[in-house]
Formats: C-alpha cells, structure tokens, sequence
C-alpha cells in the first residue's frame, strides 16, 4: 500500500512539473524576450526601448507579479514620439535573471542603474516607478543620483508597515524545497485566479480590456518568476523600513500619483508618510485604485515629459 501511495504522488509530481514547463513554454513563446539584454555585474537585464536613440531618457520600473511590457502599450506610446523610453524587467521577472540577494532594493536598484549606464551614458534620466518599482525608483535616486533628473512614482511603496506580512502564497513561495515545490502547481490555478483579481487592483476604475493579455502577466505564473516575486514581497517591508530612513538625501523633483481608493497600497501609509520626508508634487486621484498610469495614462505622461524636457534646461 505504501510503495502505491508513494508511486501515485511520484506520478502526480511528474505530472504537475511537466504541466509547468508546457505552460512556461507557451507563455514565452506568446511574450517572447523581444527586448535589448544589457549585462550589469554578470547578469541580464531586459529592456524594451522605445523613442528616438538622442532624445531625453525616461527608465520605467514595474511593480510585482508584473514585467516591462505593463508600460509597452500604456505610457509609452504616448511619450515615444520624443522621448527615449527605457522599460526593464526586475531581476527575476519579465526575462531579467535573477541572482542570490536580488530581492534586496539596492541590488535592483544596481540593475536598473547599470541598464542606464550602458544605454544611456552620461545622462540623467527621468525614473518611473509604480508599486513596487516605486521602491525601486526611490533607491535608484539615492544610490545613483548623478543618474536622476526626476522621479515620477505611481501609487508607490515607500514605507514599512506595523502589521500584516507576505500573503499566504508569498511565505510559502519564498521557502527553500517547499516553495520550489509548490511554485510548479501556480501554473495550473494561477490564470484564473489572476484574472479575476485584475477587477480587484483597477478597482473602483475599470480593468482596460485585455489587460492580462497585453502586459504579459502570464510570465509571473512560471515557476521561477513566481518564486521571485514570493522572496521581493517577503523581503519588501524590512527593506523599505530601512530605506525610507534616507528619503531627505532626495534632491531630485517628485512627483506622484495616488489614487484614493487603493487598496492594495495604504496612501496614507506610503505617500502620506514621503510627503513628510521629501517635498512632492502631489496628484491626488478620487477615483482611481492601484493602476493610475492606465486610467489616467495621458496626465502621467505629462508629468514625464515635463520633467524630462525641464531637466534640459537646468
């Protein structure tokens, strides 16, 4: 009885890790790496480029269980007429590789900064950052500031929270053997259980249709990208309470945008509390959730373009 039991979990094993390498197969051939790698301290980084090669940069930084095309379709097409859109894969996510201590904010950070160093050398760059490439942003601003002319941050995570952790899923994603294990069962559950939270992070403006679809998000559901973005959301709070410490050597000019109505991320425990530390430019959304760059995409890219094009005349 005991060697069947065994052979049947054996079995469904095998079953589920093939299941997760077909999907993985089919979803990179739908959302190929179709970007530029740059090799920063060993590793790759994707970036999708956009814009005229000379025109003033713009690096745009995507939050969790997202990738660079989140901006491909959104922002981008309305900057790249004249500006030179930079959008990068986090260490992990998209197509970037991840390596030991990349869930750290400084060592993102250094990815991203390395991606500008080689692709734009000798400019500063106006930084995008939603979520939790708002953290991102944040960190590329003290660590590299000679690479900085602006900060534009979308419903940002900045500051460390008193109470609640990782979700569930998250905890036992970032976990040695057992997450590796239970990442191969996200491909089989995880489609439909991520649609149907999409309504959720729009929320109380609508999901854009076929949003899943054009940013990607079936890359997140590999087992990789997914046991990546487990150690970033665990690591997260301790991070950006450290990090938050800094926020007065920012000398670049912020500005953010805070939908009201998000709850995914407390604006008033984020942005309420950068607002005290660094002088923003505060855009205050009554009637967006987590996602402003897609329901209010044409007043965001403003924001970035008057930023970039100001830090031409400085």
């Amino acid at each position: 009885m005991l060697a069947l039991t065994l052979a049947a979990l054996s079995g469904l094993g095998l079953g589920t890790c093939l299941n997760s390498r077909a999907y993985s197969a089919k979803v990179e051939t739908a959302y190929p790496a179709d970007g530029a790698m740059v090799r920063v301290d060993g590793h790759d980084v994707h970036v999708l480029a956009r814009g005229p090669e000379a025109a003033p940069p713009v690096l745009m930084i995507h939050g969790a269980s997202a990738n660079a095309r989140e901006f491909s379709w959104t922002l981008a097409p309305r900057l790249q007429t004249d500006l030179r859109v930079l959008m990068a894969d986090r260490p992990g996510h998209g197509w970037s590789d991840r390596f030991d201590g990349a869930e750290t904010l400084a060592a993102q950070a250094r990815q991203m900064a390395g991606a500008l160093d080689q692709l734009t050398p000798g400019q500063k760059a106006v930084i995008v950052g939603h979520s939790f490439g708002g953290a991102v942003a944040l960190r590329v601003a003290l660590d590299r500031p000679d690479l900085v002319s602006g900060l534009v941050l979308l419903a940002p995570a900045t500051h460390g929270w008193e109470s609640g952790g990782p979700a569930w899923y998250n905890g036992i994603g970032s976990t040695p053997l057992i997450g590796e294990a239970f990442s191969q069962l996200i491909p089989i559950a995880g489609p439909s259980q991520i649609r149907q939270g999409v309504a959720n992070v729009f929320s109380p403006a609508p999901a854009p249709e076929g949003y899943y679809e054009k940013s990607g998000i079936g890359l997140f559901l590999r087992p990789p990208n997914f046991r990546a973005n487990a150690a970033d959301m665990t690591a997260l709070n301790g991070e950006l309470a450290a990090q938050s410490r800094r926020y007065g050597e920012i000398k670049a000019p912020v500005t953010v945008f805070s939908g009201s109505k998000d709850t995914v991320l407390s604006p008033k425990i984020h942005t309420g509390q950068l607002k005290r530390q660094v002088p923003i430019d505060l855009v205050i959304l009554p009637e967006e959730g987590h996602m402003p760059h897609h329901g209010e995409a044409d007043q965001v890219a403003g924001a970035i373009r008057r930023l970039a094009f100001a830090a031409q005349t400085r």
